[in-house]
């Protein structure tokens, strides 16, 4: 599980798991190579919302607090 940190373009994206891969270094993934659902890691986006780069620990928490809430169970794909 992975949260998008950054948009490329209209077909590449940046994604960080603050554990693995750290914002410091994000995976460039093609879009349609992704599971994409509609859970969203709050405090990432307001970071990221702000201009900042959330920190790590920030991303890490986010995913296990949605991993936590058992939300996988009922994600939706775009």
């Amino acid at each position: 599980m992975f949260v998008i940190v950054e948009v490329v373009n209209e077909r590449f994206v940046l994604l960080a798991d603050g554990d693995l891969r750290k914002i410091e270094n994000p995976k460039v993934k093609n879009i349609k190579h992704l599971q994409i659902t509609r859970m969203q890691a709050d405090d990432v986006l307001t970071c990221l919302s702000r201009g900042e780069k959330p920190d790590n620990h920030i991303i890490r928490k986010n995913l296990k607090r949605l991993q936590e809430a058992g939300e996988l169970d009922g994600k939706e794909v775009w």
